[in-house]
Parts: structure tokens; sequence; C-alpha cells
């Protein structure tokens, strides 16, 4: 994509300190490789928000609200992953009010990040990169992304991954030149802060700031607004709620609690092979929720079939059977066959979808192009509404404790939730 001409900087203060106060900038536009990471984008960003499951939507020049756009590229080869994200800010820059752009990116670097960070960065004077994720444990310190404490390489966070972890973010970014900024630079005066990123853009490069808090990227996120939008954003959800904290926008509407549906079915989509997932699900069978562990083979093939009584009215889990272990890089096929069975529940159900692709896919199947984000349960957990008034709510598989979907349960069906503790 041509290189387009950045928007007049503001000017950074010269003093030693910056002023404590929220930035007036144009609204947002949000591009998120899969359906979990744009919900919770969408959520962190906190002002009145659309969140789309179709690309085209990012030519829209509406100014009412900020926007996210599940890109859906996790699953796509590269060279295609990139194109679309090209495709979407050509769109984007061609109609409609100028709109403050930010990349969500998955906190341990999973999927096509090079490939998308290098298309995101044509036209920009810089992309600050921040995928530092504080709520879930996922810190920078040297460039190096760690996984509570542990580097994400000695992880087990790349298992279901066809390559292995890198090692740090100049790695992960190969082809990118970046350069990674100190703590003791994040945490140092706003002025050094802005001078820092100003010097590494000019050096044909990109900064990488390290990050251990929700206070290191808020100064990152201020850094990049008061510098103006040539500094674009490039992170996970815990930069956009920097961001998100950093904006003046008029509050999102407020809406009343989703009233719950004891008599509709809530059906959960279990679609990670994160082992915590064996135990969140035990949970929920505690609860009296029907358990319905499907053969990965079966799965990827298209010939499960959801037995007769399995479409119980009050709770059912579907989940794929990894106890025999699962073979990386079919994590699509997966998904795509638990969408398509979630599909075919009755009852029209209200849907718990874990993992990114499992949500979108299951959306697909079901026609769903919209969701109106509500709020959220948990770290991660977002409750959104579709246009004919069902609830759904995605999660990341990488998140939650034991009792993540217990949780989630209890927030969509109370008076369900509580029996067991009345016996």
């Amino acid at each position: 994509m041509a290189s387009q001409p950045s928007p007049p900087r503001p000017s950074v203060p010269p003093s030693a300190s910056a002023p404590a106060v929220p930035y007036v900038l144009p609204r947002v536009l949000a591009l998120a490789d899969d359906l979990s990471g744009a919900a919770e984008t969408a959520c962190a960003l906190g002002g009145p928000v659309r969140l789309s499951l179709t690309a085209a939507d990012v030519a829209d020049s509406a100014a009412a609200h900020d926007l996210v756009v599940d890109l859906d590229t996790r699953h796509l080869p590269t060279a295609e992953a990139a194109h679309a994200v090209r495709t979407a800010l050509r769109a984007a820059t061609q109609v409609g009010p100028a709109r403050l752009l930010y990349k969500k990116v998955d906190s341990q670097l999973r999927g096509h990040l090079a490939a998308e960070a290098a298309a995101y960065a044509e036209g920009a004077e810089a992309v600050v990169v921040a995928p530092a994720l504080p709520a879930a444990g996922r810190t920078v310190t040297g460039g190096v992304v760690h996984v509570n404490g542990i580097p994400l390489h000695r992880t087990d966070g790349w298992r279901a991954e066809r390559a292995a972890a890198p090692r740090s973010l100049p790695e992960a970014l190969s082809g990118l030149p970046v350069r990674t900024v100190p703590l003791d630079v994040v945490r140092s005066a706003p002025a050094a802060l802005d001078a820092e990123f100003l010097r590494i853009a000019d050096s044909g490069a990109h900064p990488a700031p390290d990050a251990e808090t929700d206070a290191d990227l808020d100064a990152v996120a201020a850094a990049a607004l008061r510098l103006g939008a040539g500094f674009r954003l490039l992170g996970s959800g815990g930069l956009a709620l920097a961001l998100g904290r950093a904006l003046i926008r008029p509050a999102a509407v407020t809406h009343r609690p989703v009233p719950a549906q004891d008599h509709a079915p809530l059906l959960f989509v279990v679609g990670t092979a994160e082992p915590a997932a064996v135990a969140q699900i035990a949970h929920l069978t505690m609860l009296g929720a029907r358990h319905v562990p499907l053969d990965p083979a079966d799965l990827a093939a298209g010939t499960v079939r959801l037995p007769c009584t399995a479409a119980d009215p009050a709770l059912t889990v579907l989940s794929i059977d990894g106890s025999a272990g699962l073979h990386p890089g079919t994590g699509r096929a997966l998904s795509a066959g638990l969408g398509a069975l979630a599909a075919t529940y009755p009852g029209r159900p209200d849907l718990v979808l874990t993992g990114g692709e499992t949500a979108r896919t299951t959306l697909d199947a079901l026609g769903i192009r919209e969701l109106e984000p509500l709020g959220e349960i948990h770290h991660g957990a977002v409750h959104s509404r579709t246009p004919d008034g069902r609830s759904v709510v995605t999660r990341p598989g990488s998140y939650g404790a034991e009792d993540s979907l217990l949780r989630i349960a209890a927030a969509l069906r109370p008076r369900m939730a509580a029996a067991p503790a009345a016996t």
C-alpha cells in the first residue's frame, strides 16, 4: 500500500512532565485477528462501540462510535492475512473522518504477527508494539514476553502451533525493525519517553516498550497519543484498556442487565486445547451440566451428530476430547466442526464460546455478523448481544481460572448456579 501522509504531530511538552489529562481524539478503528480478541478490545475501549464480523465495515464512515472489526485472519495463509490488513487500512483511509488505528494481537504472539504487523506499519510514522497483558500474567521485560514470570518460549503456550514460540519481540517481528524500550525509560518523565519513541522512529524502526503493569501501558498509550496519529498502536487487550482509559468520549449506552432466561438452553462450546479447560468443565458438570466430549477425528471429518440426550433444555457443554492428544495445525478444522455442530443445537440457545476460532466459526454457521458488547463477566469473558437478542459470551481459550465457566454460567443463569448451594 502506498504510504499515506501522517497527520501533523502535536507538539511535545518540553517539560519533564506532561499534564495528567485524557486526550480527545477521533474514534478508534481496531483490527483483530480473531473474534475473542475483537470482543475483548471492544469492551476495553469503553465508549460506544460496534463489533463487526464483516471486514467491509472498516469503510463505515460513521463517527458516532468506535469500530472493532474481526478480520478473522488467524487461520489464513500468511500472505492472505497480511493482504486482509492492507485492504482494511486502505478502505479505512479512503472514507470518512480520520480514525485512531489500533491493531489487536495475541499476548502470546500467536498468529501471523510479523506479516500483519508489517502490513499495519505501511504508511505509519511508527508502530508502538506493546503486547503485555498484566491482568493475565503476560509481561514484557528486555523485549521478552513472560507468562507468569516464565519466558514465553519456555512455556507450553505454543503447543498447538506448528512452530516454536519466539524468544523475543524482535524475533517474533522478523522483517520489521523494532527497538526495545527498557522499563526505566517507560517509567521516566513523559518527555523522555516521547523523545525515545521519536528517536527510534527517526531511525526507521518501531518502538517496543517493556511493560509489567497497567501503569506502564498507560504511559505507553499516553506517549503514542501525544505524538499523534502517525504513531499507531499494536498490542493485546492490556494496551486497549490503557487506550480506553486515556480517551475522552461519550460514555457507552448503559443497558439494563439482560434478564436470565432460565427456560432457554445454555450451550457452552469449548474449543480450546488448554489443559485448564478440563477443570473448568468439571465445575459445570458439578452444577448438573451435560458434558458431550467429541472425538477430534470425527469432528474434523464432520461426521459427528449430537445425541438426542444432549439437547438438554438447561445446560450443555460441547468439547473436544483431547485425552489422546491433538495434532498441531488441526485447530481450524476442529473449530469449524464445533461451530457447525453448535448451529444444529435445538431451542435457540444462548452461547458461551471459548477460543477465538471456535467463536467465529460458530457465529458464522449461525449467520451472525455483528455483536453489541454489554460488559465483561470476568477478565476476557465478554458478554454481548446479537441483533435478535441472543446472549453470546466469548472468551480466549487461554484465559480464566478453574471457575471461569462456572462464573459465566452464574452470570447468565443465576438461579441455576445458586441451586446446588441451597441443597
